[in-house]
């Protein structure tokens, strides 16, 4: 890591910053843990889907319909209401363990290698970084999903983190452990395409509002708009590798590869599908993403200040 922060031009992040990121990683995880069970659960196969009826116009001069049978998709609220009374409240923060253990070094080492200075030499840095943290990193979040995805009836004895471990390396062996690896590498474009808006909305911002070495209230506030313009865009674009990495992840699924599991979705539910819990997602990303990308730049303007 050292050699990605002389590629990028900088020095590590000083301890107030540091400590920073592993708190706001902490605190955001706990808040939004409901948030992204019920986002799992929706972009997983075993969802069960509603029927319903469709009438398709013919193209003819009467105006005649057909009657055709189709399924719905539950909603945010519906699949909230099933884990309540089904599983308990509890079932909300599972996997939250594991990402507690993930989370700190994963939005850590996304910082250590930011700078202001943002070109081809740091996208070439951070996509280093981001490689290397989502390969050691990938266990640790495929027990996470495998926590969240695990339906168990009130009363039931649901498997811990270590448990949870042990049965998938009992069952599919080290493997198993990287399943859905070739989808987080496809979600590092959604970071990228992220910092790159923000970047240029940043400049943008600096011309219009920033005085030389003054920055107020709403400069900030701006930042924080920004920050949110940009997670919002970046993950409607970059969405689809997050639906088809929890489908990889699934226990005993058909689905084995990144393009094969693709062209399942898109083959049997409609490309829809690839979005299927996309608003729990913007729920708890954009408002994250927008306080912690303004208050790094507040902690980075206040360090600057103090020297």
């Amino acid at each position: 890591m050292q050699l990605l922060l002389c590629i990028a031009g900088r020095r590590p992040l000083t301890l107030p910053s540091g400590r920073f990121c592993r708190c706001s990683g902490t605190i955001g995880a706990i808040v939004t843990c409901p948030l992204e069970v019920l986002k799992t659960r929706l972009q997983s196969s075993g969802i069960a889907l509603r029927p319903a009826v469709f009438q398709v116009q013919l193209g003819t001069l009467s105006g005649a319909g057909v009657i055709r049978p189709g399924t719905v998709t539950p909603g945010l609220l519906q699949v909230l209401r099933s884990i309540l009374e089904k599983e308990g409240p509890k079932s909300l923060f599972r996997g939250l363990g594991p990402n507690l253990v993930g989370v700190a070094p994963s939005r850590y080492n996304t910082f250590i290698v930011y700078s202001p200075h943002f070109g081809l030499t740091l996208i070439c840095s951070f996509c280093s970084a981001a490689f290397v943290t989502n390969s050691l990193m990938n266990p640790i979040w495929m027990v996470k999903t495998r926590m969240q995805l695990e339906k168990k009836a009130r009363g039931e004895k649901k498997m811990n983190a270590l448990q949870c471990a042990r049965y998938v390396y009992q069952t599919e062996g080290v493997r198993g452990f990287y399943r859905g690896l070739t989808a987080s590498y496809a979600g590092i474009s959604e970071t990228m395409i992220c910092f790159l808006i923000y970047e240029t909305l940043k400049k943008q911002i600096a011309k219009n509002q920033f005085a030389e070495n003054e920055k107020g209230a709403s400069d900030f506030l701006s930042l924080m708009l920004a920050a949110a313009f940009s997670k919002g865009c970046a993950s409607c674009v970059a969405y689809p590798h997050e639906v088809i990495r929890t489908r990889l992840r699934e226990e005993g699924s058909k689905y084995k590869y990144f393009f094969q599991t693709g062209r399942l979705i898109a083959v049997e539910e409609g490309y829809a599908a690839f979005y299927r819990g996309l608003i729990p997602q913007l729920i708890r990303q954009i408002p994250n993403t927008a306080i912690v990308l303004s208050s790094y730049e507040l902690i980075v303007h206040l360090l600057g200040d103090s020297k």
